[in-house]
């Protein structure tokens, strides 16, 4: 881990670590449907709607023991409650980033994830209107770090989205 003004910063450490060479191991589930409280328009204020969740969650290393692994029952019953319990949200984008967020916390097997999350039969003409995202851990890192305020001295060369560049 890197010391960043006398602690250590895992984000930075992440940053440095050399790219994978390749996917490995994962976890996959495809068309979870979950009700959620989603949307900009009036009439998604109301009732919560069926969204439709794919994953691809990637392990850090082979798995070999019970602590090493990505349980897919349990990310989708976390999921499952984590959007049963969250207020309404108006962006799709956002909700997807809070799913990703909470795989990385509470999954620390969890290396790299694409999530692919649409509303089924949003628009007439059309099967699916979504979004999706890519991260690795270290991006999510670099991530939550923007979300806390930054990451401290001698780190100009991070930029947050918030600052209104884009890592």
């Amino acid at each position: 881990m890197k010391i960043v003004d006398g602690t250590f910063d895992p984000a930075l450490t992440a940053l440095d670590a050399p790219p994978a060479r390749g996917r490995g191991w994962s976890v996959f589930v495809e068309g979870l449907s979950v009700p959620a409280r989603i949307g900009i328009h009036p009439h998604e204020h109301g009732q919560p709607q069926p969204l439709v969740i794919d994953a691809q969650l990637g392990y850090r290393s082979m798995p070999k023991e019970e602590s090493d692994w990505i349980d897919y029952e349990s990310w989708c019953a976390r999921i499952a409650e984590f959007l049963a319990k969250k207020p309404h949200t108006r962006l799709l984008e956002t909700l997807v980033a809070d799913i990703a967020a909470l795989s990385f916390r509470e999954w620390p097997a969890l290396d790299s994830l694409t999530l692919e999350v649409h509303k089924p039969k949003i628009r007439p003409g059309t099967r699916h209107i979504g979004v999706s995202l890519d991260w690795t851990r270290a991006y999510y890192l670099q991530w939550a770090a923007c979300e806390r305020g930054g990451y401290g001295k001698n780190t100009a060369h991070i930029r947050c989205a918030n600052d209104g560049e884009h890592s």
